[in-house]
Formats: C-alpha cells, structure tokens, sequence
C-alpha cells in the first residue's frame, strides 16, 4: 500500500495538470507490478457539458484497445487444444472459405496479414450489432490482398473474424462477449471489462471528444477498412444499441482498474493473483514479430505498424502511440482517439490509460500517455 500511496503521489498531480491545461477532459491510470496494484488515479470530467466528474467507476470507449483481450481469447483455445494457429480459418468456420480465402490461417489474421480488411460496404451502424450478418457478409467478401502477402490492418474486420473462431470452437457455443466476461473478465476479477455492456453500467460511461482525432479521407483504403458511416467516433459508438453490442475489435468499454487487470496478467507471465490464464510460455512467445512487420501498411497510412504475430502490438517504437511502453519487447494496443494498454515481461507491469478526449500525438513530448509512462517508470 505505501509503494501505491508513494506513485499515486507522483502521477495524480500530472493528471490534475493535463486536465488543468485542457490537454485532457477526463481521465484514468490503473498500473500494477507483479501480483501488487501500484497506481490507481483519476482526474477530470466524465462529461463536460453536465459538470460530472470522473471516479474510478468511470467507464471509457476504448476502441482497438478491445483487440488485445479478443486476441487473448483465441489464444485461451489454443492453448486448450481447441485451435491450431496454422489451421485455415475454414477448419472451423467453413464458409469462410468462399471468394478465395480458403488459404487464410488463424495465424494471418492474428497477425493482420489476412487481407480480409475490408468492412461490407452496405454496412450501417444497426447492422454492425448484428453478428450474424456481420459474419455472414466477410465471410462472402474476397481479401484485399491475398493472405500472408502483406500487411493490411483489420480495423474493424478483426473482432468479427477472431470472434466467430473462438465461438465456433467454444464447446458450449457461448456469444463472443458472454465468452470473454465468463474466461477473461471474471476470472481476473475485471468486473468492467465490456464487450457490449448491460444496462445498469451505462450511466457510468464517460462522454467523448473527438475534436482533435484524425478523420481518414475519401479514397484511402482506411475508409473501407473503417467505412465513415460506423467510423470509430462518438456517433455511431454512442448510440445506445450499439455500446449493448459486441463489437470485439472496436467497441470494448472499460475502465483503468479492470483493463490493468488483464494487462497485469499478460506481464505476470499469463497469471495474475493465482489465477493461471495462459502458460508463461505461450505468453514469452507473443512478442515475436510477424515476417511482415517492417512493412507499410496501406491501411495505416502507409505507416509500419509494428504488431507481432499474436494480435498485440510492440511498445517500443520511436513515436506515439506506442512510444509509451518505451520497450520492443512489451505487448500494447493502441485505441482510436489516444486510448492504451500495454504490459512489459521485464518489469512485470501493466498500465492502463482510459479517457475522454480523442486525440492523435505526433511529438512523444506531447503526448500524456508516454509521460505518465515515464513518470512511472521513474518512480520505480
């Protein structure tokens, strides 16, 4: 208690400052070391417009923060067994062979080589709640690029393509987000870890800001990939029909204390206060590169997006968002809008960085997620 007394000391006056300077609206930091929570602040309104003020119950769209825990969740059945990483897509969803993806792997997709980037591009929001179509329209598309050829970011695709696998070979057939609250969430004791939430959290969930996100343009194959009209912004993701859905990729709603939780296993080696998710093995090995991890990515702007072939991203890279971790060998995910999590192996901690204004930082001294990272670090 008095090493979390001591950080708490250090990051909750750079939170009141990143508030007090407009650089944040509303804001939360959860970290643990090894098996012991570390920090746990917050700062800063829930919503502006009302004048309500951000707890530690405060939830937060996180947006492909949610990746990190859908990616967790194929590995949980493949280390029962229940998926091979090298098997077709197929093996367990066979009309997802059509349109020539018969050769699209597990592995592929994990790592966002897959080429089945592209969102149906008769999607609306209602429909992007609705499961069974979602599947049904990818599984018709053809890929972009054919699979294993390049990189080519899932944006959105992922949650749909990683989801329907681990439902298809989930022995009891449970729905997605059902799956993750029942083998991730409660077993950490991550009580508010949602993909598509109850009713009764959502008076908790913090109103967002997207004045200083980017906005893709027309004509970038980002816009396929994110299409405009269920792009990842307060409207659609707001509506009430859509936070009650899963949307494994994208539409994760969390708070810092659940989402360090997970993060805290993944550092701890796959287990976290006793409770074994994962084997430390299978664990070490996520931080390999993909083969196609110096590539530009078409979708990313042609940026090199340095993911490893698990799912998670690598932390260590020269640039925000993933500068934060300040270490290659930490597994992260970045979100829409300036949203984090990551776990560092060496120094067995995890953070989690859950707020309200969207934003997107180019200069590491600009940006608040690599300096409360810092900050921590220090403080250690």
């Amino acid at each position: 208690m008095a090493h979390s007394n001591r950080l708490n000391a250090v990051v909750q006056p750079i939170l009141d400052r990143l508030v007090a300077e407009g650089r944040e609206i509303g804001i939360q930091i959860c970290a643990w070391q090894g098996e012991d929570q570390i920090v746990d602040c917050w700062a800063g309104l829930a919503d502006a417009a009302s004048g309500s003020k951000v707890d530690a119950d405060t939830l937060f769209n996180v947006f492909s923060v949610s990746k990190a825990v859908s990616a967790t969740a194929v590995h949980l059945q493949a280390e029962r067994g229940l998926i091979d990483y090298d098997a077709p897509v197929a093996d367990y969803w066979p009309d997802f062979s059509q349109a020539g993806k018969g050769d699209v792997t597990v592995r592929h997709v994990l790592s966002h080589v897959s080429g089945v980037l592209r969102m149906p591009p008769d999607v609306t929001p209602e429909l992007m709640t609705n499961w069974d179509w979602m599947c049904r329209r990818i599984a018709e598309m053809p890929g972009v690029y054919p699979a294993g050829s390049r990189s080519s970011y899932q944006s959105m695709t992922f949650g749909w393509l990683v989801g329907e696998i681990v439902r298809r070979t989930d022995p009891k057939r449970r729905p997605f987000g059902q799956f993750v609250r029942e083998e991730i969430a409660e077993p950490l004791g991550a009580t508010d870890l949602w993909l598509g939430i109850p009713d009764g959290v959502e008076p908790r969930i913090a109103t967002l800001d997207a004045v200083s996100v980017y906005v893709a343009p027309d004509g970038n194959l980002m816009r396929e990939a994110q299409p405009k009209i269920v792009d990842l912004m307060p409207d659609p993701f707001e509506r009430p029909y859509v936070r009650r859905a899963c949307i494994p990729a994208v539409g994760g709603i969390f708070n810092a204390r659940s989402e360090a939780r997970f993060w805290a296993m993944l550092a701890n080696g796959g287990e976290l206060n006793g409770v074994r998710l994962l084997s430390a093995d299978r664990v070490a090995s996520f931080a390999a590169p993909r083969p196609h991890f110096e590539d530009a990515d078409p979708v990313f702007f042609g940026m090199v997006v340095p993911i490893a072939w698990s799912g998670y991203w690598l932390g260590g890279a020269a640039a925000p968002p993933v500068s934060a971790p300040r270490n290659m060998r930490a597994l992260c995910h970045p979100g829409m809008g300036g949203s984090i999590g990551w776990a560092d192996p060496d120094l067995k901690l995890a953070v989690a960085f859950c707020h309200n204004r969207m934003f997107d930082t180019r200069e590491i001294d600009q940006d608040s997620r690599t300096l409360i990272g810092d900050a921590i670090r220090a403080a250690l």
